[in-house]
């Protein structure tokens, strides 16, 4: 699914330069490397704010705890997407409320959002699912009307861009009152073990979680907050840091593999191919995918399998060694440890439907022509003539 080893080569020579200088400097937590990807990662995104810690899940988590939510107040979130989106509303306490999400982009629905509000509601987290922008306006505006927080769960969407109405465009990540993301290897942005960040443009918030990722410590031995230990270490910060100017490249090169998959998918029956919504004009209306855009930078390459065959094509692929993922097989609202009693499954169409349907092929900076329609290719052979014994 992810080429790492492919990826490297370019910035080898640089990584172990980086290394063997923290490891001659023995500066492994905290260090210097971590403040320069800090700085680098703040100018790349134009947020006041970045505070780097252990692993995406954790960035979740202290965002919250950053904001000062308290035990039953509400979180709205999607249904469709990763646990620990919701796990970690759940370890602090908090109500987790998973709403629907939109048929096309697979983001938070901003209408079951409205539906959702009651006077517990507290905070929303919008996930840029697979790489895709959520809609930032919708979200940002009910939010505004309800004096709501918003967390953004930038995991898998760094480097995309939200397109407002008017024109203008934002980072994802910067948007809302604060985000999470996750540096896990195969992200878009990526290190080699886990690392995570939180970026806010609210400097008392800041301060605040500063304070959160270093067991609640401004000054040594004095604990002014409840805090946890989750700190990047400074080898990981090595390896961010070389990767960090090529990820605009590296994103550009997930778009044109997704152009080129569409290419070939688009036309037939039994696949519906990802788009790419946004507010401004698309140059490619055909495929659904803008030759610029950047609302898009897709972790995920994502078919919606029709007619009952996902399961079945599944199978062939793997019988073929070709790799490919089902994100997500069980809606968060069937899961056993988030199941309730307030969740009715009529609210969930969109959900159930893509758990049954959904499809990842590998998507990753070294995929070449080739190797796409041999992907395409096999899709293709199984849809139109069925399992071969």
């Amino acid at each position: 699914m992810v080429d790492l080893i492919g990826q490297l080569e370019p910035i080898k020579a640089e990584i172990q330069e980086g290394f063997e200088e923290v490891m001659t400097n023995a500066a492994f937590v905290n260090g210097p490397k971590v403040h320069e990807f800090q700085a680098d990662l703040e100018k790349y995104l134009d947020v006041k704010n970045v505070i780097p810690c252990a692993n995406g899940t954790d960035a979740l988590q202290i965002a919250m705890m950053g904001l000062g939510l308290q035990p039953g107040d509400e979180v709205i979130t999607a249904d469709f997407t990763f646990a620990a989106t919701v796990e970690v509303i759940a370890l602090l306490n908090l109500t987790p409320v998973l709403v629907d999400v939109e048929e096309d982009t697979f983001n938070i629905s901003p209408e079951a959002i409205e539906k959702a509000i009651t006077p517990k509601t507290k905070a929303i987290v919008p996930v840029h699912l697979f790489g895709h922008a959520s809609n930032m306006e919708a979200i940002m505006e009910i939010a505004n009307k309800h004096k709501l927080y918003v967390i953004e769960d930038n995991a898998q969407g760094i480097g995309s861009s939200y397109h407002y109405k008017d024109g203008s465009a934002q980072k994802t990540g910067v948007i809302g009152h604060v985000a999470a993301t996750s540096f896990f290897p195969s992200k878009n942005l990526g290190c080699y073990g886990d690392g995570g960040a939180i970026f806010t443009n609210d400097d008392k918030l800041a301060h605040t979680i500063r304070g959160i990722v270093n067991h609640g410590m401004y000054e040594r031995y004095h604990h002014d907050v409840v805090g946890v230990n989750s700190r990047l270490d400074a080898l990981q910060a090595v390896v961010l840091k070389a990767k960090l100017p090529k990820l605009d490249d590296y994103n550009a090169k997930r778009q044109m593999a997704a152009r080129a998959y569409t290419k070939v998918l688009k036309h037939h029956e039994d696949i519906e191919t990802p788009v790419a919504r946004t507010n401004r004009p698309c140059e490619n209306k055909d495929l659904g995918i803008c030759d610029t855009c950047s609302c898009h930078v897709f972790h995920q390459y994502t078919l919606k399998i029709k007619n009952g065959k996902r399961d079945g094509l599944a199978e062939y692929l793997k019988s073929q060694n070709i790799p490919h993922g089902i994100y997500y097989p069980i809606p968060l609202h069937l899961q056993k440890a988030y199941k309730d009693d307030r969740y009715d499954d009529k609210d969930f169409k969109v959900t159930n439907s893509l758990a049954e349907e959904v499809l990842s092929l590998p998507m990753h900076t070294e995929l070449d022509e080739e190797q796409i329609k041999f992907i395409s290719g096999h899709i293709l052979k199984y849809l139109d003539e069925g399992p071969t014994n």
